[in-house]
């Protein structure tokens, strides 16, 4: 685990400088417009780069050297920011501006994801791969908890420059621990041969892999429901606070709900998930979809504070137990390809929830929760009226989306049953194969 170690505190750093980055831009954009519509379009901005490079990102991660390739990618990021940063010391930065930077920021992640994910099974071996995720986790849950109360005071002194230039830092440390560390070439199998070819054959193969696999496409269908719902959960929960409290109680909520991720991410690093990793992965969504619907139930600090909390808590087990079965299905030298498409696909139709919250909320369940407004005299008398309860409303419809997609999949046996369906991959090396097969698969 040392050089992975190694690995995970840079990115630990430079995920923490991200966040200080994002925070300060969610509450720039939102105090500039006052719009969630324009925060919706800046979370667009990043997704769409993703969608369209994605396919073809993860085949060259797969015949790239994985190291270079997340070098690249953070090197890439950083002076993307240290952009944004260029533009506001010289008094010309526009939202505009802000969005075109935070699309080159998703050109990057998109490289970096498959990258990261598929050096680290080269990394440590199988029986830790609960633990990584879970680790992986606990750096998302640090930044989450550190990042917006930092933000939050150091926007008073040093302001969005100075968090910006903060950010830039963190990407050269993270540049720094890379380069400390070996990570061995990957193993060549027999999937990773039959799936060699052009550029186009290799990024479409991720895609054919998936779906000769039913039950991790029905996996992937479920990630992609749930990651539709949470986009609006993305788009509106800054504004929800902020209707009735300020940007120093949002950090403050954000915070305490990094306690619940990292709780959780200790418990993923520690455990692992169940035995059977999709029992872990189908609670944790159910939980995921109670809590959302538990966020939107009442303006209120504390209420909202303790259900996101248990929100955040719940991320680590799912997402980490889903980590450890596709890593354990998925042959190494090809995850780059399917890990790709696996993210394409899960996170398909999120830009459409970033289209849509914000004009749904401004135009359509806001002005229905105000007083006077059709849904008021009725859902309103359990949940209240004004500022903020058309959000609610939307927070309420999506958790129940999510619940009712986990329920249903216990029914289909794909799913249920994924682990013992899908055997794992053929872990030879080349030199299991003959030379005669070997050259005609080439």
């Amino acid at each position: 685990m040392r050089k992975f170690i190694i690995m995970w505190f840079g990115q630990l750093v430079s995920v923490l400088g991200s966040a200080l980055t994002q925070f300060a831009l969610a509450v720039y954009i939102y105090q500039k417009t006052g719009s969630s519509t324009q925060l919706g379009l800046s979370l667009l901005a990043g997704t769409l780069p993703f969608i369209l490079f994605a396919p073809f990102a993860g085949a060259l991660v797969d015949r790239w050297n994985r190291k270079w390739v997340i070098l690249a990618a953070d090197l890439g990021a950083g002076v993307s920011t240290l952009t944004i940063w260029v533009l506001l010391s010289a008094g010309r930065l526009e939202i505009w501006h802000i969005y075109a930077v935070i699309g080159a920021l998703g050109i990057f992640s998109t490289l970096h994801y498959p990258a990261y994910q598929a050096a680290i099974t080269q990394l440590v071996p199988r029986q830790h791969y609960g633990r990584t995720a879970g680790m992986n986790q606990l750096r998302d849950a640090l930044s989450q908890i550190v990042a917006p109360m930092l933000a939050g005071f150091l926007m008073v002194s040093i302001e969005v420059k100075g968090l910006i230039l903060i950010d830039f830092a963190t990407y050269l440390v993270a540049i720094a621990t890379l380069l400390a560390i070996n990570i061995p070439k990957q193993a060549v199998t027999a999937e990773g041969i039959t799936a060699r070819g052009s550029l186009v054959k290799e990024a479409a193969f991720g895609w054919l892999y998936i779906k000769a696999r039913p039950g991790l496409l029905g996996l992937l269908g479920l990630f992609a429901l749930v990651n539709f719902a949470l986009g609006f959960q993305g788009v509106l929960f800054t504004p929800l606070v902020l209707s009735f409290s300020n940007a120093g109680v949002l950090g403050n909520i954000l915070s305490f709900s990094g306690l619940g991720l990292l709780a959780g991410s200790l418990l993923m690093s520690t455990w692992g998930g169940t035995r059977r990793k999709v029992y872990s992965l189908l609670a944790g969504i159910f939980f995921l979809g109670v809590t959302t619907m538990l966020v939107g139930l009442r303006a209120d600090v504390i209420f909202i504070g303790a259900a996101s909390f248990v929100f955040a808590l719940m991320l680590p087990v799912a997402n980490g137990s889903s980590q450890a079965i596709w890593q354990a299905k998925v042959a190494p030298d090809i995850q780059g390809r399917v890990f790709s498409i696996r993210a394409l696909i899960a996170n398909i139709a999120a830009p459409l929830a970033y289209l849509l919250a914000g004009p749904l909320a401004d135009a359509l369940f806001e002005p229905a929760m105000a007083e006077g407004g059709f849904l008021s005299s009725t859902v309103g008398g359990i949940i209240g009226n004004g500022a903020g309860r058309g959000i609610g409303v939307i927070f309420i419809l999506m958790g129940l989306l999510i619940c009712v997609a986990t329920l249903l999949c216990l029914f289909n046996p794909g799913v249920v049953h994924v682990e013992d369906e899908q055997p794992g991959f053929t872990a030879g090396t080349i030199r299991d194969f003959n030379q005669a097969e070997v050259m005609e698969n080439v």
